[in-house]
């Protein structure tokens, strides 16, 4: 594009004019939209499919990873499973226009009252599930959401763009509550995250160079989501099965995810008998293994460099280290970790209450896998994002995170 700041300006106006009317928009109508918008993805599934089968012909001819097509990938399942999703928001309480009041000694009423934040940026990748999910969360917490897709899946976001806009119209309101930007280069992306007063929040969802580059440019305020270097730790005394059961889930389930495992934490004095049957089960699943010098000399794997201490994999990869015990695994995890999410498998309920109480990353599990860390996992209904700061938002966040707060004071004559 010629002007790209012209374009964005021009597009970021639209949405806050359109904005400043839902955010007077009732409940009742701002979850008329979410109605229409699942009905709408469900009803033009096969257009959406189409344009998301040209992204994956792309990427497969760009040697993109299976793991990374298939977060690009939509099908009938996942759609209705989107679908399903927003309706699941109608359901969750209006986070709009909570209230709660007090009287001063001096007779003043304060009321403080929760409002939209206004024009919510997000900076995305490969998901094109983000597209809708974002636009839901944005719609029933009264914002405007402003949609920079990648460039992998812009055929599908294109078409759902088409398909969210459109049932807007139908639901009464006003389409520009929902925009797409079209442009997917640097410069577009990096003008966006400079438009103070056009965007009032801005928020990465993606890899660890989409984040940092984010946080390291942007000039409006952010909420920092993210990478998942995701730890699962097996203690001394922890029940194999469970730890494999859980092992396998955390890993292959959607290995693209922030929330799937990618580092392996074994209790040395269960290593020789675990690691074998931990490689058998991953080996299962054609993941490749990297491990330390002590991983090493139990299990035929390749030995992990130093890089794959913080490096999120984002594949069918996961490395390997033994520690001496609890102290060694929580002090290996708080240095190397991003934060994300991380889990203890163990039978001993005071080890797991000091992993608990010691791990410093917003989701901290005791013999479960760390795909849970998810919005609707935890009732939440969408979500936003995996918020690894611990400003206003930490964790999953959706709807809440999306309110910021407005006072309303009553008097009667009063002067200072």
């Amino acid at each position: 594009m010629e002007n790209i700041r012209e374009y964005l300006t021009d597009l970021c106006a639209k949405a806050k004019a359109a904005q400043a009317k839902l955010a007077l928009a009732s409940d009742e109508m701002r979850n008329n939209a979410l109605e229409a918008i699942a009905e709408a993805i469900v009803e033009r599934a096969d257009c959406i499919i189409e344009a998301n089968r040209r992204d994956i012909d792309e990427a497969e001819k760009n040697g993109i990873s299976r793991a990374m097509c298939d977060r690009l990938m939509l099908n009938e399942e996942r759609i209705e499973k989107l679908a399903a999703s927003v309706r699941k928001l109608k359901a969750i309480d209006d986070p709009l226009n909570k209230s709660e009041s007090w009287t001063r000694p001096n007779g003043l009423v304060i009321e403080r009252v929760s409002v939209p934040l206004g024009n919510v940026g997000v900076i995305y990748e490969a998901r094109p599930n983000v597209t809708v999910d974002v636009a839901a969360i944005c719609i029933k917490s009264g914002n405007a959401a402003i949609l920079r897709g990648g460039k992998e899946a812009y055929n599908t976001n294109l078409a759902l763009e088409d398909v969210l806009r459109a049932a807007l119209e139908d639901a009464g309101l006003d389409k520009e509550l929902v925009s797409l930007v079209h442009d997917t280069s640097r410069e577009g992306s990096n003008t966006l995250m400079r438009l103070n007063g056009y965007i009032d929040v801005l928020i990465p969802r993606g890899g660890k160079g989409l984040i940092s580059a984010v946080v390291e440019n942007a000039s409006v305020p952010v909420i920092e989501t993210g990478a998942g270097n995701c730890h699962i730790y097996v203690d001394k005394d922890a029940d194999f099965d469970k730890a494999l059961n859980i092992l396998v889930n955390a890993k292959v389930s959607r290995p693209s995810v922030c929330n799937a495992a990618e580092k392996l934490i074994v209790h040395a004095s269960v290593a020789e008998k675990f690691l074998p049957l931990a490689a058998q089960a991953l080996g299962k699943h054609n993941v490749e293994l990297r491990g330390d010098e002590h991983a090493c000399k139990i299990i035929s794997t390749t030995p992990a460099g130093e890089d794959d201490l913080t490096r999120e994999y984002n594949d069918y990869i996961m490395s390997i280290y033994v520690v001496d015990g609890i102290k060694e695994a929580i002090e290996h995890i708080n240095a190397y970790s991003t934060g994300h999410s991380e889990a203890i498998i163990t039978e001993d309920a005071s080890a797991a209450e000091e992993f608990l109480n010691k791990i410093n990353s917003a989701a901290v599990y005791h013999n479960a896998s760390t795909r849970f860390t998810d919005g609707e996992e935890f009732g939440f209904g969408a979500e936003i994002g995996i918020s690894t700061q611990k400003l206003h938002a930490r964790g999953p966040f959706a709807l809440e995170a999306l309110t910021s707060i407005k006072y309303k004071i009553h008097g009667n004559g009063h002067i200072r």
